[in-house]
């Protein structure tokens, strides 16, 4: 089918102007002026009019956890539930965390992800592979992952699936061998184990203990080790979910030492601190993730570094739980499963708060959630822009409208909205996925047309 999308604003990295789109089965067959596109019209063309909107290429989320088994429970959103929300935020594509557990192999983590997601997404998908359980066979598989187009890997310096520094470091040296990059979730387990060990010790049971034994200072120390470990190795990594300007810094000095670090930050630390672990009750259990919600004074460093591409990508860590779920940690905060939903909001907030309130451009809005995570993640130009041969991955926003977020309008598999009551001014009205329209109105019409993607390396 042909469709000609007319009288929006296109929306690119370096620039924006009014243009038509034709869409020719799932691929972008031509923008221009209405006169070129006009030119090109078939009759039987589909036309979609896009006037007063921004016209966005495809959101990518490269930070999902759906169908998750953690913290002795599994995650509200499964792939069926977590995809449509973000398909409804204008993310086309995911991408989730597969894990191999301790005595799998990464061919068997893999096949498990496939099995909860295949057939269920509502976007397009592929994963990053959680390495937990390093040895020479699973060494080998390696480039079996970058064969099968998993080219990007994630580890971890905290919870049960960490791995030690010799690991990392042999990890890191195999990736450059394969090609491969992986994002690190930063934190010191030793210096926040110690500190969970002294809170409980002195009764302090409360959800405000959690920011506590969980400081900036842990972050930045792992954030640190992994830079050190990634110098002597020669390879570029990714920081994921950064949170504080102490690791910003840190990030920044081994950037003048000449090594490439790419880094991701989220809505919640952009947009929400550390004052809503002090809510009455067990209200602040919703917003328990890891690394918690900092300061003000971070919020405003992680800005700048989106408006002055320091910061790549924008991505949302969604890992949802129930109110009832969050209650497992109920008088032990360190049993409180850790995690917010995120997925279906993302876009629609960067717009407020970062391009609305004048803190970043469109342009830079279209980089962080669009292009840079398709380069980074081996997708570009088939996602993450609007030209010709891309798949038609359109996000229309309509601008300069005021909408409220509520659970009760939500998609996502959660009895809370942790952006309850927050006004936002950009409306996703219709998103295509590879041509096809499968959110109009704001509403989701088309549901698990997603596809698997094998991704190539690594190219921002």
């Amino acid at each position: 089918m042909r469709q000609i999308i007319k009288n929006g604003t296109i929306v690119t990295g370096s620039g924006s102007f009014p243009a038509d789109i034709l869409i020719d089965g799932e691929k972008i067959a031509a923008t221009g002026t209405a006169e070129e596109i006009k030119k090109l019209a078939q009759p039987g063309d589909k036309e979609i009019d896009a006037s007063g909107c921004l016209i966005f290429p495809g959101f990518i989320d490269a930070h999902t956890h759906f169908d998750l088994h953690v913290a002795g429970t599994v995650t509200a959103d499964d792939f069926a539930t977590g995809t449509k929300a973000a398909l409804k935020g204008g993310t086309t594509t995911i991408i989730d965390f597969g894990t191999q557990y301790p005595g799998e192999t990464l061919a068997e983590g893999l096949k498990n992800w496939h099995e909860k997601a295949d057939g269920k997404c509502s976007c397009d998908y592929s994963f990053h592979m959680s390495i937990t359980d390093w040895n020479p066979s699973v060494s080998k598989e390696v480039q079996d992952m970058m064969d099968e187009g998993i080219t990007s890997f994630k580890l971890y310096m905290t919870y049960d699936t960490q791995v030690d520094d010799k690991t990392l470091f042999e990890i890191l040296q195999r990736l450059k061998e394969t090609g491969g990059i992986t994002g690190v979730h930063c934190e010191n387990s030793g210096m926040i184990a110690a500190l969970q060990e002294e809170a409980k010790a002195a009764g302090k049971m409360g959800v405000s203990s959690h920011p506590k034994t969980r400081p900036v200072a842990a972050e930045a120390e792992a954030i640190g080790r992994l830079l050190r470990l990634a110098e002597v190795a020669d390879v570029p990594v990714v920081v994921v979910h950064l949170t504080c300007k102490e690791g910003y810094d840190v990030i920044a000095q081994a950037r003048k030492r000449g090594q490439k670090v790419y880094v991701e930050t989220c809505p919640q630390y952009l947009l929400m601190d550390d004052s809503l672990y002090e809510l009455p009750g067990f209200e602040s259990a919703k917003y328990v993730c890891a690394p918690p919600l900092r300061k003000k004074e971070d919020q405003d460093c992680l800005w700048k570094g989106l408006a002055d591409g320091t910061i790549q990508t924008v991505s949302t860590d969604h890992c949802s739980f129930t109110t009832e779920q969050k209650k497992l940690g109920e008088g032990d905060f360190t049993k409180i499963p850790g995690g917010m939903p995120g997925a279906e909001t993302r876009g629609t907030l960067i717009y407020t708060y970062g391009v609305d309130k004048g803190r970043i451009t469109k342009e830079d809005m279209c980089r962080v959630l669009s292009e840079n995570p398709a380069k980074l993640y081996g997708l570009y130009p088939r996602k993450g822009v609007i030209a010709p041969g891309s798949d038609a991955d359109l996000v229309i926003m309509r601008t300069g409208v005021e909408d409220v977020i509520t659970a009760k309008d939500q998609v996502q598999n959660v009895d809370y909205a942790p952006f309850e009551g927050t006004k936002v001014t950009g409306r996703v009205e219709s998103v295509f996925l590879r041509g096809l329209q499968a959110v109009k109105d704001g509403k989701v019409v088309e549901e698990k047309k997603g596809e698997f993607l094998k991704r190539g390396k690594y190219a921002l």
